[in-house]
């Protein structure tokens, strides 16, 4: 039969997940986009049906903003996964009704809190959650993985030093003073940006203030700026408990950047609204862009057996690129492809209850057709 795949929330990564399982066809579905706009969801259509060269075959959910209505609960029985897009406050919610429906789930959020309250909602249940599945967290999560899997074979070890994860969605141009433009949503980066990082130190995962850990590092030859923001490490530093010394997460940005965002913070009070205060001066400071670019670096390192210094790292560099007729940012392919991933992965695997990044099999996702599209032939 084939399967029946519910998108919540018809946005740009939604639209892009719809377009690329439609384009690439791994396999037949139908998709519902769900969205509480009629507007968004009539977009998100014309959307994969004007960009793919191969027939489609879709359907529109109006949301309510809370709980569900009628035909979310009809949609939802008829469903097989649901995929959601939507901001990370919603999760729990879909989570529920993926739990209610006997739905596999699978999210993008970065938020901490709301990913707790999921574990406990898919505890027991019978269908998988795949939590934190796209970019950072997602992506670079499994790529550190791996990196660490190679690293311990070939050196013979099962310790290391350090696991380092790097990701940054960034313009192609970035003038002075922010030296940043958006690529993506303006509330998700304020809130990396304010929200504690977690990571570990000398063998204890340790929560630190987000932006304390500014540094500077060529990658491929170009000069960035990396910092601790919130969410990215995913599991991993639960997941390497006694088997890294070092491990940590940070955004990337282009040097002068974090200068211009401490500068910023500093004119701002400690209220509950500091969050929605920064994102606010951002708005109103920088602009968005359509031509972005993502930066993603991973490493491992660490002694050999015979005490010798070594590191393994891997690094990407994506631009825009077509999916079928359409030209998609570089952020959505690389947010929406390993999400793809994911869904091909609980159609053809027998899973169930939470799986957290440090638990999706390297080889199968880095070698899966969908993250291929977009990243390439994973080799070392």
């Amino acid at each position: 039969m084939i399967p029946n795949i519910f998108i919540a929330g018809s946005g740009g990564i939604g639209q892009a997940v719809g377009l690329i399982l439609s384009e690439l066809k791994v396999f037949d579905c139908h998709i519902f986009f769900g969205d509480v706009s009629e507007n968004h969801i009539q977009s998100a259509i014309k959307f994969v049906q004007e960009g793919c060269t191969k027939p489609t075959s879709l359907e529109g959910i109006l949301m309510s903003e809370s709980g569900s209505n009628d035909a979310m609960n009809a949609a939802l029985q008829k469903c097989d996964i649901i995929l959601d897009c939507l901001p990370g406050s919603q999760a729990p919610r879909m989570a529920t009704l993926a739990q209610k429906y006997n739905c596999h789930y699978a999210n993008l959020t970065e938020y901490v809190q709301e990913t707790k309250e999921i574990i406990d909602i898919s505890k027991n249940s019978h269908k998988a959650f795949v939590l934190q599945t796209g970019l950072a967290p997602g992506f670079i999560n499994v790529l550190a993985n791996r990196l660490f899997e190679l690293f311990t074979e070939k050196y013979q070890v099962d310790k290391v030093d350090s696991i380092s994860m790097k990701v940054g969605a960034i313009s192609k141009n970035a003038p002075s003073p922010h030296y940043y433009a958006f690529t993506w949503s303006p509330i998700g980066v304020a809130t990396e940006y304010l929200k504690d990082a977690e990571i570990v130190r000398n063998y204890q995962k340790i929560r630190v203030p987000a932006l304390s850990g500014r540094e500077r590092i060529i990658i491929d030859g170009d000069e960035f700026e990396d910092n601790f923001t919130s969410g990215g490490a995913a599991d991993l530093p639960d997941a390497y408990s006694g088997r890294v010394r070092d491990l940590d997460y940070k955004t990337l940005r282009y040097p002068g950047h974090y200068q211009w965002v401490k500068n910023t913070l500093s004119t701002l009070g400690y209220s509950e609204n500091r969050i929605k205060d920064l994102e606010k001066i951002m708005l109103e400071n920088i602009p968005s862009v359509e031509d972005d670019i993502v930066v993603v670096y991973a490493s491992v390192q660490g002694l050999d057996k015979f005490g010798r210094l070594r590191r393994k790292e891997k690094s990407y560099k994506i631009f825009p690129s077509y999916v079928g007729k359409t030209k998609l940012r570089a952020i959505q392919t690389t947010t929406a492809a390993p999400l793809c991933e994911v869904a091909h992965m609980l159609l053809t695997h027998d899973w169930k209850g939470t799986i957290l990044q440090s638990k999706l099999p390297t080889r199968t996702f880095l070698g899966g057709p969908f993250v291929e599209s977009i990243y390439g032939k994973f080799e070392l």
